[in-house]
């Protein structure tokens, strides 16, 4: 019992020693807060959660309650080729800043604080999903990059969840022109036929329900196009998680 209690209070110890030298710091700004993985009250403002009632294929939050499994007039009216999405926040300055320190500054640490909300965000697609699958970078960009931001999210997801990733199952073999400053339509070409799964990882794809992890969705181009790929390898369902949202500052 004296050991345990030893080494109880040296664990706590040290614990208070890490917090005084690295203290816990705003997932979006890097202020002083009290814990990790929160954010400050500056920042809190501008967090906006995606939660019921939202659309219940596209997850796009509608302004008012509709009840569970209302599907919007847009999906409706252009079934996309996943079945469901389902998303953490809506693209705001604070999402945008995770999301820009995660894939152009290297922050990799913002990774596994990430992937814990879309976990928590996702579950229903995490239970019913066979495999995870991120949105791959062409060769070339990621060359440049050094990493993908939606495969280190995956990684930490597939971890967290115990379910299987896989990081090579699908491909981009398009050099796609960057979808920032495209137009709906503009995005949808960009990316047409520019991703496919190799015949040698068709035996994970075929038969299975895949989730395909990204960072953003706007207009949802990408995650389509990775849908069309995934469906001709033989995927029964095919859902898709990300961290944020654009264009919802209207709802």
């Amino acid at each position: 019992m004296h050991i345990r209690f030893l080494a109880a209070r040296a664990l706590a110890l040290s614990k208070g020693l890490r917090d005084f030298l690295v203290p816990a710091t705003c997932l979006s700004c890097g202020a002083i807060v009290g814990r990790d993985g929160g954010f400050c009250a500056g920042c809190w403002p501008g967090v906006r959660f995606i939660s019921r009632p939202f659309c219940a294929t596209l997850g796009r939050p509608f302004e008012y309650e509709t009840g569970d499994g209302a599907i919007s007039m847009e999906a409706l009216s252009e079934p996309p080729p996943f079945d469901r999405h389902r998303c953490v926040m809506s693209y705001g300055e604070a999402a945008r800043r995770l999301v820009s320190g995660l894939k152009f500054s290297d922050r990799t640490d913002l990774a596994p604080w990430m992937a814990e909300l879309m976990m928590a965000f996702g579950r229903e697609l995490l239970d019913d999903c066979d495999v995870i699958v991120p949105v791959p970078l062409h060769p070339r960009r990621l060359l440049q990059r050094r990493f993908n931001q939606s495969a280190e999210l995956a990684r930490h997801i597939s971890t967290g969840s115990g379910k299987p990733g896989r990081m090579m199952s699908l491909i981009r073999v398009k050099a796609t022109r960057r979808q920032v400053g495209l137009g709906r339509g503009e995005r949808a070409r960009n990316v047409q036929g520019a991703f496919r799964v190799p015949a040698a990882a068709r035996p994970e794809i075929q038969g299975r329900r895949v989730l395909v992890i990204d960072d953003v969705y706007t207009t949802g181009a990408t995650i389509k196009a990775c849908a069309r790929a995934l469906r001709r390898a033989g995927a029964v369902r095919v859902d898709a998680l990300t961290f944020a949202m654009a264009g919802l500052d209207d709802i």
